[in-house]
């Protein structure tokens, strides 16, 4: 099938869902966007269709999209049809939540883990989002665009001095801060 022929199928049955072809040419998929409601019931479409037939669960994450919420895109592959497709749903930020599909996709366990660590995003049904990348005294969500990175604020680069603090007495250039990292009196302890 080719991906336009796999995004009208999932589609077609999955209400309220939109399909679309991605770029990439001869690698191209299908994608298919679907409401939170249907992200369940999409993936076992998906899996259970005889003319899809996606047995391969490849992955699952999240991408941060500021005021229109999250994207939460699984990308599902057939091993005998030898075609792929990501499905797409949005969640709204205060209520980041999709229904687990670990039911019909046991390896998204971990995707869903990680997503849920990294970005605050629930999977309801999931049987046990325990934290796996960050120690369990870490708070907050690091893959959020909010979370402030403040590495250097709280503990200087270990690297090369800059120009003008070695015994040479060069010239020395004004310290500069990554994008996103506040100035040292505006976070942290004081």
């Amino acid at each position: 099938m080719t991906p336009e022929e796999v995004g009208a199928r999932l589609g077609g049955r999955v209400p309220d869902a939109v399909a679309s072809v991605s770029g990439g040419e001869a690698y191209a998929r299908a994608t298919v966007d679907v409401p939170p409601d249907a992200w369940a019931a999409a993936l076992r479409v998906a899996r259970d269709d005889a003319d899809l037939a996606c047995d391969f669960f490849d992955w699952l994450s999240a991408v941060d999209e500021l005021a229109e919420g999250f994207a939460i895109v699984a990308h599902l592959w057939s091993t005998s049809r030898r075609h792929g497709v990501l499905v797409r749903t949005r969640v709204p930020r205060d209520a980041a939540a999709v229904e687990s599909v670990v039911a019909i996709y046991p390896g998204a366990a971990w995707h869903e883990r990680e997503t849920h660590e990294m970005f605050g995003v629930d999977f309801p049904g999931h049987p046990g989002l325990t934290p796996l990348l960050l120690p369990p005294e870490f708070e907050g969500h690091p893959l959020r665009k909010e979370f402030v990175l403040a590495s250097r604020v709280a503990k200087a680069w270990p690297g090369a001095k800059e120009p003008g603090e070695s015994e040479h007495g060069t010239a020395k250039r004004a310290p500069m801060r990554p994008p996103g990292v506040p100035a040292p009196g505006e976070w942290g302890p004081a």
